[in-house]
């Protein structure tokens, strides 16, 4: 895909301004969503949802750029709206769930970018999303242990041992959180996959509908050639009945003439 530059201009071909407008938005809301947003910021909102009004009218302008560039733009796009939906939901293993489904961009959206940056936002997100998920497992393990395990006055547990419990349980909860990341990247393989299974399929039924045109159109060319022969024969026929038909009338002419009626 093209990146365009706050400074277009200078390459051979001119950039539709609908889609300037649209690449400087877009680059804006992928910084905002990189950077560590209070939970009440609303102008990410609000400009994802800018971003989509002007992908339908740059979709529609008359200059609009090809049918790859826009694709790559709404993937973006969709990839910002996700990511907002995957933040509002309540748990952190929701919000990784989400996060794993969400498909960033393939290619840089201004020439500065080395790699996508929604590329960037999706594994930053994907660490943080996660450490919430860790941080609410050993925090509840916790408060439950600590529950548990508060000394009665008649008791004598000294610190010491309530430390060393809970750092036990500590090891147990971060090995617990490690399988659920272990889960959480064999769900991603196995998606990605299940996709390349799919774009395989697709693929095959795309050189099979070739094949079938082919077939046809050679199917065709052939019943043309055959509809050709089949007239060429047929006037053949036509031209040496007509040629019979004339000698014998020309044949009983003569014979009439050299042989007169008896009288």
């Amino acid at each position: 895909m093209k990146t365009v530059t706050a400074e277009v201009g200078l390459g051979p071909m001119p950039v539709p301004r609908a889609e300037l407008k649209l690449v400087r938005l877009l680059s804006c809301c992928e910084a905002m969503a990189a950077d560590k947003r209070n939970p009440d910021e609303w102008r990410l909102e609000k400009y994802v949802a800018a971003l989509e009004e002007m992908l339908l009218t740059l979709k529609k302008d008359s200059s609009k750029p090809a049918p790859k560039v826009l694709n790559e733009y709404s993937r973006k796009v969709d990839f910002l709206k996700g990511l907002l939906e995957a933040e509002k939901l309540s748990s952190s293993s929701e919000k990784a769930l989400a996060n794993q489904f969400l498909a960033p961009g393939r290619t840089p959206t201004t020439a500065k970018e080395r790699t996508p940056a929604t590329k960037t936002v999706h594994l930053q997100t994907k660490a943080r999303f996660m450490g919430e998920m860790r941080n609410e497992l050993l925090d509840l393990e916790e408060k439950n242990l600590r529950k548990r395990m508060t000394p009665v006055p008649d008791e004598k547990q000294s610190a010491a041992e309530l430390d060393a419990v809970l750092q036990h349980h500590h090891t147990i909860q971060e090995k617990l959180a490690e399988e659920m990341l272990h889960l959480a990247r064999n769900l991603k393989n196995n998606t990605l996959v299940a996709q390349n299974v799919i774009k395989q399929d697709n693929q095959t039924l795309t050189q099979s509908l070739k094949l079938a045109d082919q077939n046809f159109e050679k199917l065709k060319n052939e019943s043309d050639r055959l509809e050709q022969h089949a007239k060429k024969s047929v006037n053949w026929l036509l031209w040496l009945m007509l040629i019979i038909v004339c000698f014998i009338f020309i044949s009983m002419i003569l014979f009439i003439r050299i042989f007169p009626k008896l009288r």
